[in-house]
């Protein structure tokens, strides 16, 4: 299973994203991806907030259903929270990272990721294009 996280969806998204070709090939396979609940609102925030374009937002939000409805949209438990927080603790992440860190551990799954220096520089994920 892959499990990706914002960047990967918002590269998708964005042309000049230095990842954008190997994240629309990533996400256009028939392959099976989970992501956390909280990836739509980031999604939603960069897409509306940032970037002002509806169209993209929904575009993101759709394939953020489409996860969801294969049963991959993980949800924050007290488990999952306390994860993240000893992931924060020991190795100096955001919450949101670590939250990405703490599900894909959880599912075994492959951490995907466009976060170089926070996530795939220290061996938490992989890039796009290396999967």
């Amino acid at each position: 299973m892959i499990f990706v996280d914002a960047s990967v969806l918002l590269a998708s998204e964005d042309r000049d994203d230095p990842h954008f070709q190997a994240a629309q090939a990533l996400l256009n396979q028939e392959r099976r991806f989970a992501a956390l609940d909280l990836t739509v609102y980031e999604v939603t925030n960069v897409a509306r907030a940032q970037w002002q374009d509806a169209a993209a937002c929904r575009r993101l939000q759709q394939r953020c259903w489409l996860i969801a409805e294969s049963g991959a949209l993980a949800r924050i438990d007290p488990e999952l929270a306390n994860t993240a927080a000893s992931l924060v603790h020991e190795h100096g992440l955001t919450a949101y990272d670590a939250a990405y860190v703490a599900a894909a551990g959880r599912l075994g799954a492959t951490l995907v990721s466009c976060d170089v220096k926070d996530l795939v520089g220290p061996g938490f994920a992989v890039l796009p294009g290396d999967v």
